[in-house]
């Protein structure tokens, strides 16, 4: 939004700004914050930074960890969720050592900028543009708790297909069937005026939308498509859309989840990353000749992202829910493969997207409980990996698969290598096979090392705590 201090300054006083709000993306890919009044909001801001406890980011041990942060002015905007009068902009990380703050390497927005400046020294391409598919969950209420003696959860919304027997007087008989809610329309579509909301919000927070629509899931699932951008600027602006899309509903008594499997035997939340390479402002994955019209740098490209299928799971689903949602039946991927039009296929070609400038693929197994500054960073280097080895998915026997993967034999399935089934095998490939992501330190081996570790904790703890299932199955045994 801004340029200078001055600029961002004078906007403050013009527009009578009484808090100064900065944003930091911990290591999990959750926004933090610390606000300033505005009269505290001065020069030596920008250069000397504001100082934070990076260890309890998830980035540094107790006994290293001062750092500071200096604002990105370009980020600023309006919180139009608080009441006293806000700019926002998230802020950059750095630490300090005898030459004074440098930007540290394990910091999401420092590692989506070295992967941009490390395709651009390919000479590959200069620019990866991306559009995310977010999908989500609203409900009207959500409760959960695990303690020793109570685990469990209770979701509920209005239009969900096991509210139509209610006679409370609310209930007006139009509820969505179990995985009937795609595209689905009013009275049925009850979020119709909370997406538009969302959406005119995005646009002002500079986040232009495509379309929203409800989703698949009967109970609340909905979609909302964004144009596309560069990788740092659409990790930017995943932040913003989970930002304002929990914001929004939680001002109208509702409540918003990207929780990849919210809900047992429904459609689960997929973040689908379509994705293309350019360079000097020309697209690199057109070619009329080619399969589904895509070039053979984009086949390379495609080679790489599933040749590092197993270890990418590792970032682009980081959750024991992930997993979940990638099962047969709900039109999540479980097999590593490309394909034009198929949903069961990791990689999916759009057939609609024909003119050179649109020509690309998307990749349908990432989800929205990654940190997006990784999971499209590492998308990027596993795909210039192939362009660099000239992997083509072809030749491994990866497709392209125009027939419906769910509906194989078990002998033809077992011909067909699948995804990851748990977090812990994610994160197994992932220590296995890294170097893709490691070459010009874009993720330096300690972030990843700090990484598996902290998902092996969260999938430990998961695995420890009784099942409410577990009960079902084997309490008279």
């Amino acid at each position: 939004m801004f340029k200078t201090f001055e600029e961002t300054k004078k906007y403050c006083i013009d527009n009578g700004i009484q808090m100064v709000d900065f944003k930091m993306i911990d290591i999990h890919g959750r926004w933090r914050h610390v606000t300033l009044p505005t009269d505290r909001f001065v020069p030596d801001t920008m250069v000397y930074g504001i100082g934070f406890d990076g260890s309890n980011y998830g980035f540094a041990p107790v006994e290293k960890s001062d750092m500071i942060f200096i604002p990105d002015l370009t980020t600023a905007a309006l919180d139009t969720f608080v009441e006293i009068p806000t700019l926002s902009m998230i802020g950059d990380v750095k630490v300090i050592n005898g030459e004074g703050p440098h930007p540290f390497d394990q910091e999401p927005r420092n590692v989506a900028r070295h992967a941009e400046e490390f395709l651009r020294a390919s000479g590959i391409a200069d620019e990866m543009r991306i559009g995310p598919e977010f999908e989500f969950h609203i409900f009207d209420r959500v409760g959960y708790n695990t303690n020793p003696h109570s685990v469990g959860f209770r979701v509920d919304t209005s239009q969900a297909e096991w509210n139509s027997g209610d006679s409370d007087g609310n209930n007006h008989g139009y509820c969505v069937a179990n995985k009937g809610g795609y595209h689905i329309t009013s009275p049925h579509d009850v979020t119709y005026d909370l997406r538009s909301k969302i959406c005119t919000l995005l646009e002002a927070r500079g986040v232009p939308v495509k379309y929203h629509h409800h989703e698949v899931g009967g109970p609340g699932q909905v979609e909302i498509e964004t144009e596309f951008g560069s990788l740092l600027e659409m990790a930017d602006r995943t932040m913003i859309l989970k930002y304002v899309v929990k914001n929004a509903a939680a001002s109208v008594g509702k409540t918003a989840t990207f929780m990849p499997k919210p809900l047992y035997a429904e459609a689960g939340n997929g973040m689908h990353v379509h994705m293309h390479l350019f360079k000097d402002g020309k697209p690199l994955f057109y070619d009329k000749e080619g399969y589904s019209g895509l070039s053979l740098l984009a086949h390379y490209f495609i080679g790489g992202i599933l040749a590092h299928a197993p270890s990418l799971c590792g970032f682009t689903n980081p959750s024991t829910n992930s997993f979940k949602r990638l099962v047969p039946g709900y039109e999540a991927p479980v097999t590593i493969g490309y394909a034009t039009a198929n949903r069961s296929a990791v990689i999916r070609i759009p057939a609609y997207a024909t003119a050179p400038e649109q020509k690309r693929f998307e990749l349908r197994s990432p989800d929205g409980t990654c940190n997006p500054y990784y999971a499209y960073s590492a998308i990027l280097m596993a795909g210039l990996d192939g362009v660099e080895n000239q992997i083509d998915p072809r030749e491994h026997g990866w497709g392209p698969y125009d027939f419906n993967l769910y509906t194989l034999s078990p002998e033809e399935k077992a011909k067909i290598h699948g995804l990851p089934k748990t977090l812990d095998e994610a994160l197994d490939a992932l220590e296995e096979d890294h170097y893709y992501l490691t070459k010009g330190n874009v993720f330096p081996e300690k972030l990843i090392q700090v990484w598996v570790d902290k998902k092996r904790s969260e999938a430990r703890r998961v695995n420890q705590v009784p099942h409410p299932a577990e009960y079902e199955l084997y309490y008279d045994l």
